[in-house]
């Protein structure tokens, strides 16, 4: 009865949440292409070539958007890239623009470490009550009643297993020890993936192709959310149009 209504509670929850894709459209001197099923546009300009795509095929409303971002340098000198000059514009609903935070490499750093924190609080305090718990497992009480000639006797034994509580803090330990090492293994994955994947400051190279991934602010509105995303490279500007809308069910 209970794993019908955990299974009953988690296809609820997922039935709750709504899903966003990203149609890209291009532009004046752009080619739009699908890869994977997920959709692309290639900028090119005389001194670099730059191609958008979104991360995944879908977005959950409401949570950051993340693009991956491609360049190459087609010329035959180094081209100074800085992960400063990406800007993402949203256009709302009354034709106002909205500028959406593009978080740089050591803010999402910042942010891990910051979760991480709270995460090791979080663990130290489940560490905690089972070192408690533990403790007191060796410890036990009995009742009974003894029938005398005289009457009846109530009595109350208290007592200490030291061999049980020497299990149960030995398994309180290694328990521990196997949260600790669990939360400190995966804050150093998080914090490897993004190193591997954000999009930083970069000198490329002739004929080389650098990238990785840009994450911003989550655009508002209850329809169609329609941006621009702009990539500066060296002394070029590459512009994307992007309208991200609901998934139909």
């Amino acid at each position: 009865m209970r794993f019908s209504f955990m299974a009953l509670l988690v296809c609820c929850l997922s039935a709750c949440a709504s899903f966003e894709t990203a149609k890209m459209m291009p532009t004046v001197g752009q080619q739009a292409l699908v890869r994977d099923g997920v959709p692309a546009i290639i900028s090119q300009k005389p001194g670099s070539i730059v191609i958008a795509r979104p991360a995944g095929r879908q977005f959950q409303t409401g949570t950051r958007p993340v693009y991956v971002i491609a360049i190459f340098n087609p010329t035959k000198t180094p081209i100074q890239f800085s992960a400063s000059g990406i800007s993402v514009e949203q256009t709302l609903d009354d034709g106002k623009s909205k500028e959406l935070k593009v978080f740089s490499y050591d803010e999402l750093v910042s942010e891990e470490k910051t979760r991480q924190a709270f995460h090791a609080f979080a663990v130290g305090l489940s560490a905690a009550g089972n070192s408690m718990q533990a403790a007191n497992a060796g410890r036990y009480n009995a009742y009974g009643t003894a029938y005398t000639p005289q009457g009846n006797v109530s009595y109350t034994v208290h007592g200490y297993d030291p061999v049980a509580a020497s299990i149960a803090q030995s398994n309180a330990t290694a328990v521990n020890n196997q949260m600790i090492q669990t939360a400190i293994q995966q804050g150093q994955n998080n914090l490897d993936a993004l190193e591997r994947s954000i999009l930083k400051d970069d000198t490329i190279l002739s004929g080389e192709w650098y990238g990785g991934k840009v994450v911003f602010e989550a655009p508002t509105g209850e329809n169609s959310k329609r941006y621009k995303m702009t990539v500066l490279v060296g002394s070029e500007t590459h512009e994307f149009e992007i309208d991200q809308a609901h998934v139909a069910r």
